[in-house]
């Protein structure tokens, strides 16, 4: 995976490895090209999509959709672009951490996988937890018992957690099938809200007035730094880059499939918000159940419950599909670490069976165990929901930063008839990496605001300030280790 000097003084691309699968022999393995381009529009639309936020957005009124399109423009597109053109520059197994490497060196691209791999933690029990929630609708009221009860929410998330990952350990010619399934599930929930707010519309008139006022984002404070929590919704389309050499002809495929799921999740977060807020007026929907809230309130409106556990089963599913296309895609960040010898040596060890990095998927899965149980010590199933969001914010974003200088610093390097440049090519590129890195910079920023009602803002700060620092001194730390194990290794 090691960059060489060219004469030229740049550096050549980047070969794919040839990984040593387990056994005594000297049989070299890679993983399987398994996914086609239905798979990776799939998966994209999994990864892209995250129902929750729909609900949050509905919560500021319809100028969430204003919102919506800013964050499209600003960051998606600026993000979309350039994974684009770096995945057909270098469309070797591990993405971000090769783009990174490549434009700032060992340290950067190890760095910039540690923090989004730690970043990733606190996403799978928050979004089992959002699957465990609307799990109850699917038995009415004879289930919201467990609604506020701790021990439900932990065990779904066990037993969920350890069956993705024996699917993924498996393969991912097995595991995509629920990335699949849950990707499908993603939009139908989309569209049952618009189509049953529709029917209330035209019955008892909308919940929530649409007008040229209510449309207008407020540029208060508090309520620009809910517009970074709507940022981070759109990240994502940069994880199946993660495992390049696992896509069937990845510089054709990718972009496309990027593309075509472009579309569908900017589709899915507008026009299900404007379908949320058609059954609820704002201050009426929750950020836990606000999704199935609508879909039952709306429901019971129109006398279509029948539809209510259907609803809530798509949700759901769709959930543990993301929670399963992230094990999969984030566990391939440690996979190449360990090729690289930065990790130890077993985290780029090949199931002799499977082909698949399985240590690296078991880490992932243990780690985000400890996690469930973290998040639910002293507080709330709701506490524990918001504690778990916030936790993961601030730094998801900062790989972005590196994503971006990287796109920015590697337009210095020539781009042959295989790359997909951006449109306008190298000033444009320049232009979309200078927005990206300015738009995660501000959502970074406003993340670091507590909230209003904080009894200790400054305190709160320091813990946030604090934390990111230990987070990257402890990878640092896991660098220099790696670094003399190598040296010893070459004694």
């Amino acid at each position: 995976m090691t960059a060489t000097n060219s004469p030229s003084g740049i550096r050549a691309p980047l070969k794919s490895p040839l990984i040593p699968a387990l056994g005594s022999g000297a049989e070299l393995a890679q993983p399987k090209r398994t996914m086609g381009f239905l798979d990776l529009v799939l998966f994209y639309v999994v990864t892209g999509i995250s129902l929750r936020w729909i609900a949050t957005a509905a919560s500021a009124g319809p100028s969430a959709v204003i919102i919506w399109f800013g964050a499209w423009l600003t960051f998606y597109t600026p993000l979309a672009l350039s994974v684009i053109e770096l995945s057909s520059r270098y469309p070797q197994e591990g993405g971000l951490y090769v783009w990174t490497k490549r434009a700032f060196g060992d340290f950067g691209g190890f760095i910039c996988a540690w923090i989004y791999w730690t970043s990733n933690l606190p996403y799978f029990p928050a979004v089992l937890y959002f699957a465990a929630s609307n799990i109850l609708y699917m038995r009415g009221d004879r289930w919201n018992y467990l609604s506020n009860d701790a021990n439900f929410y932990i065990v779904f998330s066990i037993i969920t957690l350890t069956i993705v990952t024996f699917l993924n350990v498996v393969g991912l010619d097995v595991g995509k099938w629920l990335h699949n399934a849950g990707a499908v599930a993603m939009w139908l929930p989309v569209v049952i809200i618009i189509g049953m707010g529709a029917i209330a519309w035209h019955r008892f008139g909308s919940a929530t007035s649409f007008n040229a006022t209510s449309l207008i984002p407020s540029i208060r404070f508090k309520d620009m730094i809910f517009w970074s929590s709507l940022t981070f919704a759109f990240g994502g389309c940069e994880t199946a880059s993660f495992m390049g050499e696992e896509i069937k002809n990845t510089r054709r495929t990718l972009p496309w499939a990027l593309f075509s799921a472009g579309l569908v999740v900017t589709f899915c977060y507008v026009v299900g918000t404007v379908g949320v807020l058609l059954a609820l007026p704002p201050d009426q929907v929750s950020n836990l159940q606000g999704l199935m809230q609508a879909i039952a309130r709306t429901a019971g409106r129109i006398g279509f419950f029948w539809i209510i556990p259907v609803a809530s089963g798509f949700i759901a599913l769709s959930n543990l599909g993301a929670a399963s296309a992230f094990l999969a895609a984030v566990a391939r960040l440690p996979f190449v670490a360990g090729i690289d010898r930065f990790l130890p040596p077993v985290f780029g060890k090949l199931h002799p069976r499977w082909r698949t990095p399985y240590v690296a998927l078991i880490l992932q899965a243990v780690c985000a165990a400890v996690f469930v149980f973290l998040g639910q010590a002293g507080t709330s199933v709701k506490g524990a929901y918001d504690v778990l969001v916030s936790m993961g914010i601030i730094t998801y974003f900062l790989p972005y930063l590196f994503l971006f200088g990287a796109m920015f610093r590697l337009q210095r390097e020539p781009a042959g008839p295989e790359v997909i440049r951006v449109p306008g090519g190298k000033p444009i590129a320049l232009l979309l990496s200078c927005v990206g890195f300015s738009t995660a910079s501000l959502t970074i920023a406003l993340s670091f605001v507590p909230s209003p009602g904080e009894a200790h803002p400054v305190l709160a700060i320091a813990k946030v300030v604090g934390g990111t620092g230990v987070l990257v001194a402890v990878g640092a730390f896991l660098y220099w280790l790696g670094q003399k194990r190598a040296r010893q290794a070459n004694a």
